[in-house]
């Protein structure tokens, strides 16, 4: 079995940093799992639903430890990667760095503006 397909969507919450989409073997999808940032660093949480106890149930998940791990490693290094290539939405502490310059648009030349026209009139008759 192969992962051939990561995709991770990383969200701005506390716990929760990610989440993740897998395609094994081109074939079969599994959604919703989560990156989360536990007490000893970041997790894969399987997806999962609610019981009538209030308890959550994995719906899909690797049978064994190795699996898990090998699941993981890949899905983390991802999310480090997409993590690493976004854009800067969140501000970083840079020392001694000044604000940055409001972006402006680019000015466009003004149109000159006309005179407005005297109305013309007609020579009129009357005047002789």
């Amino acid at each position: 079995m192969e992962i051939t397909q990561v995709k991770v969507f990383p969200v701005e919450e506390e716990k929760l940093k990610a989440y993740v989409s897998v395609v094994l073997d081109d074939c079969f999808v599994v959604s919703d799992l989560k990156v989360i940032h536990g007490p000893n660093g970041l997790f894969i949480s399987m997806p999962s639903k609610r019981k009538k106890n209030g308890e959550f149930k994995d719906i899909a998940h690797p049978v064994n430890r190795e699996t898990r791990e090998w699941m993981e490693r890949k899905i983390l290094a991802e999310y480090e990667r997409v993590r690493s290539e976004a854009p800067a939405s969140r501000p970083r502490a840079i020392p001694d760095a000044q604000p940055e310059e409001p972006q402006r648009e680019p000015e466009q030349p003004e149109e000159p503006q006309r005179e407005p026209e005297e109305p013309q009139h007609e020579p009129s008759e009357a005047a002789g």
